[in-house]
């Protein structure tokens, strides 16, 4: 089995419950093909750099898979199909990274500066 990172941005008009539901399908549809899904990763509604399909934002989502080919078609063939769907990328890669994203690792660094330091203010 090959490994693959894929990432999947759908229409702003949707919630994030059901942008996590769909990742959950995704995750179903490849399980019942062979595969495996190492993790997912939602990242939010973030702008996108130009319009699609009349969108000027979309939720955002990483997946980490390892499955055979056959699954991966068969996930894009059903994203094709999907009208929720803006846009998909899956690349191949030698080895799946199941660290922080950068930008999940760079939300995670921004909230930690926002956070008020109690130890810094004396009383």
């Amino acid at each position: 089995m090959a490994y693959y990172e894929h990432v999947l941005i759908t229409r702003q008009d949707i919630s994030p419950q059901q942008a996590e539901t769909m990742n959950e399908e995704l995750k179903a549809l490849i399980e019942g093909l062979g595969g495996h899904i190492a993790k997912i990763e939602y990242w939010g509604l973030r702008n996108l750099s130009y319009r699609i399909k009349k969108n000027r934002k979309g939720h955002y989502s990483l997946l980490a898979i390892e499955a055979p080919a056959e699954a991966v078609k068969e996930m894009e063939r059903q994203l094709s199909i999907n009208e929720d769907v803006l846009r998909y990328l899956t690349l191949r890669v030698e080895q799946l990274d199941l660290e922080l994203s950068p930008v999940l690792a760079r939300r995670d660094r921004e909230r930690e500066r926002e956070r008020p330091r109690f130890d810094d203010n004396p009383l």
